[in-house]
Formats: structure tokens, C-alpha cells, sequence
């Protein structure tokens, strides 16, 4: 730890030196050239589900480093919004704490800076560092992912088969209700179809290499209307179906009454409460391309406005993106590590299994992805109950209404 830190620090004093040499300075000697030390102190903002541990890591961190840390609690439903609000004023904190799809909305009211990475980046999963990147630049440092997958009822199934159609046929065998259960609701549920959707080739907007997204939609098309049809059918079949929302999903599954659910740890921590036998697969494919569920990062932002970037830096970078630390979150939290080292050190095989899970699709943080939403699930559901008599002219007047809504 102590290592990785100096070598940060060291990294810094060394640009600012071939800064000097640049502008026609002699060379700072060995002993001028030290790296700085850490002083001051930092505030960091979280919510009510991490202020216990971030209070344990603060005590952590002066031990370390010698650095006050004020945690501060903030409410779930209001830290984004005070952020945005508070940072142009510099009456914010030097950290916030939370969603990596907050990125877009922070970015473009410029309330964070870029943290540098570097080769640390390699330390994390691709997905997690993605999630964060926007326009070019990375904006936060990942801790903690998660993502929804296949949860499997053992003791009702013992093998999965390799693709959705496949596994709602072997509901003939098990005799179970339903061969499956994935969340809908009134108003749809588009994230936890997501997956099904993508194994037809269409992903809400288009990736750039870098795995950020562009603003290209890439919903519609042959893949989308295929999708579309794909739901229409499932409806009919009784697979899908607006009145079961997350809890009798879930309830269903603990009930026996269906060998497989499309969710995530927040209800396999139910499972597993319950003496459960399960295990935990990625989605299986229902249009021949992999299946990819959403996946969520959570990390720390840099304010724009720190009067201590240098710790600040440090704290997110090398403390929180540290592999034991990591861990001590991830046990925290119930999600899995960002950090490819603290993975590969979990215990809790559910954990490692929704991380094994979560494919290559962050969560869009760009603005856009706010014009998409009213219109996805309320489609879906007409799809799902028959009141589109035009699977494929709906899912194409969706997609249509939504470049108008991104178009302004």
C-alpha cells in the first residue's frame, strides 16, 4: 500500500519537473525533487447504506497516513442532486461517494475532475473503469460492481441449458408454474430484460472502444424488431407478465414455484437467507449473441473544486482502489470487487458468480439515456399483454420517439 502511494506521488513530482526542464529550468536536485507529503484534510460525502464503513476507513486512513477524514451522511434520494448544487459554490466536499451513472450529469455541469489512473487502470475490471469514462477521460474510481443474472433453484434443476428457448422447454420436464421469472410491473421493468434484448443485437446506444457510449442509438433495426417480436411471443406464452412485479417474483422463487429467476444480489442474499440451494449463471441467449445485463459500478468522484487534489487523489485512487480495501467493501456491501485482485480473493461464491456474470455493459451514464427510459418499458408491456398488434411497427415508433426526445 505504502509502495503504490509513493509511487503516485513520485509520478506527480516528476511531470512537474520535465515541466521545468521544458520551460528552460535547470533540473531540481535529488534532494529538492522529494516527493511531496500528504497534509491537510479531506470531506467525503456518502449515504446512509456505506456510512459505517467509510467511518471504519476514515480511522483506517489517518492511521495511514496521517490525514483527517470527515465523513459526511448525506440522504440516497438527495446526495447527486446536492452535489451538483453545492460543488459551483465550494461549500461541497472533496469526494462523493455513489453511482458511476452519475458521471454524465456531473461531467457536463462540471462538478469533477478526471482522476489519472494510469497502468492502475489494468487493476480494475474493464467494465468498471468503463463505466466511468466519459467522453475520453475517466471520472471515477471504481470499487464495486453489480449486475443481474440467471439465479438457478438447485434442488429443483441441475443443469442449465445453453440457450432461453432451451430453458423454458425444460419446464416440461420440472412441471414447476413458470419456467422462469423476470420482474415487470405496470410500467415494464426494460433493466431486467435487458439482457434478452441484447442477445439480439440490440444495445441501447453503440460503444465506443473505449466501452463508454456514444449517443448513437442502437435499439431499432432488425436486431430490436426481432426483440420485440421476441416479447410479444413470451407474453403470449405467459413468460412475461406485467402483474408480476419484484417481490412476487421473488416470492415465487422461494416458493418453489419456478426453477430460475432473472435478478440480482440484492434478492439472492434473500435466497441464501432462506437455506436456499442456488447458484448463480449469466442469461442465457435467446437471439444468438451473448446475453449482457446492465452492469452497475459504484466508485468515488473528485470534486472540481477540492482545495486538496493530491489527497484527494491518493484517498480514491490508491486507499479505496486498493485490493484489501476492496474486499472490506465489497464484505460491506454485498457487491463484488472492481479491483480484478480483491475478485479474485472473494469467498462468497454467489458473489463470484455474479461477477463471472456481468459481461461488458455499464449502465449509460450520458444525458441522453434520461430520453429512453419513458418510452422502453410502457412499449415493452404493450408488447408483452397484446395491445401492439404491430410488434415490430411499435418497437420502430419507439425507437423514433425516442431520437425525438433526444433530438429536443
Amino acid at each position: 500500500m505504502r509502495r503504490s502511494i509513493l509511487t503516485a506521488v513520485t509520478a506527480v513530482t516528476a511531470t512537474l519537473a520535465l515541466a521545468a526542464c521544458s520551460a528552460g529550468e535547470e533540473p531540481a536536485s535529488e534532494e529538492s525533487s522529494a516527493a511531496p507529503a500528504l497534509e491537510g484534510s479531506l470531506t467525503v460525502w456518502v449515504d446512509e447504506t456505506r456510512i459505517d464503513i467509510f467511518k471504519e476507513l476514515a480511522a483506517d486512513y489517518k492511521e495511514q497516513r496521517g490525514i483527517d477524514l470527515e465523513v459526511v451522511q448525506k440522504a440516497s434520494g438527495d446526495i447527486r442532486e446536492e452535489f451538483v448544487q453545492q460543488v459551483p459554490t465550494g461549500k461541497g466536499p472533496d469526494v462523493v461517494v455513489g453511482a458511476h451513472d452519475w458521471t454524465g450529469e456531473f461531467v457536463t455541469n462540471g462538478v469533477v475532475q478526471p482522476v489519472e489512473l494510469g497502468e492502475k487502470a489494468g487493476e480494475f475490471s474493464e467494465v468498471s473503469v468503463a463505466g466511468f469514462t466519459y467522453d475520453g477521460a475517466v471520472y471515477g474510481v471504481p470499487y464495486a460492481v453489480e449486475n443481474i443474472a440467471l439465479v438457478r433453484n438447485d434442488d429443483l434443476v441441475a443443469e442449465t441449458p445453453g440457450t432461453f428457448d432451451e430453458l423454458l422447454a425444460q419446464n416440461d420436464e420440472t412441471g414447476a408454474k413458470y419456467p422462469v421469472v423476470i420482474q415487470q410491473g405496470e410500467e415494464g421493468d426494460a433493466y431486467h430484460l435487458y439482457p434478452l434484448q441484447t442477445s439480439f443485437g440490440a444495445p441501447v446506444f453503440a460503444q465506443n472502444d473505449d466501452g463508454s457510449y456514444s449517443t448513437e442509438l442502437a435499439l431499432g433495426g432488425d436486431g430490436g424488431t426481432a426483440f420485440a417480436e421476441y416479447v410479444a411471443e413470451l407474453g403470449d406464452a405467459g413468460v412475461l407478465d406485467p402483474a408480476i412485479d419484484g417481490e412476487k417474483a421473488k416470492q415465487l422463487f422461494l416458493d418453489g414455484k419456478t426453477p430460475y429467476m432473472v435478478t440480482g444480489p440484492w434478492y439472492a442474499s434473500e435466497f441464501t437467507a432462506a437455506d436456499m440451494n442456488i447458484s448463480v449463471l449469466p442469461v442465457p441467449s435467446a437471439g444468438g449473441e451473448p446475453a449482457q445485463p446492465f452492469v452497475g459500478v459504484q466508485g468515488a468522484f473528485i470534486s472540481a473544486k477540492t482545495q486538496n487534489a493530491l489527497v484527494a487523489n491518493d484517498f480514491v485512487t490508491n486507499f479505496l482502489g486498493s485490493a484489501d480495501v476492496q474486499l472490506r467493501l465489497a464484505e460491506a456491501g454485498g457487491r463484488a470487487p472492481a479491483s480484478t485482485e480483491a475478485a479474485g480473493q472473494v469467498d462468497d461464491e454467489i458473489m463470484k458468480q455474479f461477477s463471472e456474470a456481468a459481461g461488458t455493459s455499464p449502465m449509460p451514464s450520458i444525458p441522453e439515456m434520461g430520453s429512453v427510459w419513458q418510452f422502453w418499458g410502457v412499449t415493452e408491456v404493450e408488447l408483452m399483454t397484446g395491445k401492439s398488434k404491430d410488434p415490430a411497427g411499435s418497437w420502430t415508433a419507439m425507437v423514433e420517439n425516442i431520437q425525438k426526445a433526444i433530438d429536443g
